[in-house]
C-alpha cells in the first residue's frame, strides 16, 4: 500500500565547542540536515532525544533547538552520555523517532568531526 508510514529512528551526531553559540549552531545544522535528507516534516516527528558528552555543559541541546525556533511542539529530552575511555569528546548525539513512508531508507547524519563514529556511513 503506498502512502502508509511506519516508525523509524534517525541517528546523528556532531562535535562542537563547549560554547552556547556553537552548540546552537551545531544542533540546528544537525537537525535541519536530518529533516532535509529524510524529507521529514516536524508533524511526523514523535520525539527527539539528545545525549551529550560530559564536557558539553554550556547549553542543553534541547533548549538550543527550541531557541533556534524549531521543534516548538515536540517532545525533547537530553541526557549525559555514558563516560567511556577513548570516547569522542565534545559530541552531541541525537535520536529522532519519526514516521516516514514504509519504503524509506533512513539517512543518518554525522558531521563536524563526528563522522569518525560511523566510518561505514561516509
Amino acid at each position: 500500500m503506498t502512502g502508509e508510514k511506519r516508525l523509524f529512528a534517525l541517528r546523528g551526531a556532531a562535535q562542537c565547542k563547549n560554547e552556547e553559540a556553537d552548540i546552537i549552531r551545531q544542533v540546528t545544522a544537525l537537525y535541519d540536515e536530518l529533516l532535509t535528507k529524510n524529507s521529514l516534516v516536524e508533524a511526523d516527528i514523535v520525539s527527539v532525544l539528545f545525549s551529550v558528552t560530559g564536557d558539553i555543559d554550556a547549553k542543553n541541546p534541547a533548549a538550543a533547538l527550541r531557541f533556534s525556533g524549531r521543534a516548538a511542539d515536540l517532545a525533547l529530552f537530553a541526557v549525559q552520555e555514558a563516560a567511556v575511555q577513548g570516547g569522542l569528546e565534545r559530541t552531541i548525539r541525537v535520536l529522532i523517532h519519526c514516521y516516514l513512508p514504509q519504503a524509506s531508507r533512513p539517512r543518518h547524519i554525522y558531521r563536524n568531526g563526528a563522522e569518525i563514529l560511523r566510518p561505514d556511513r561516509k
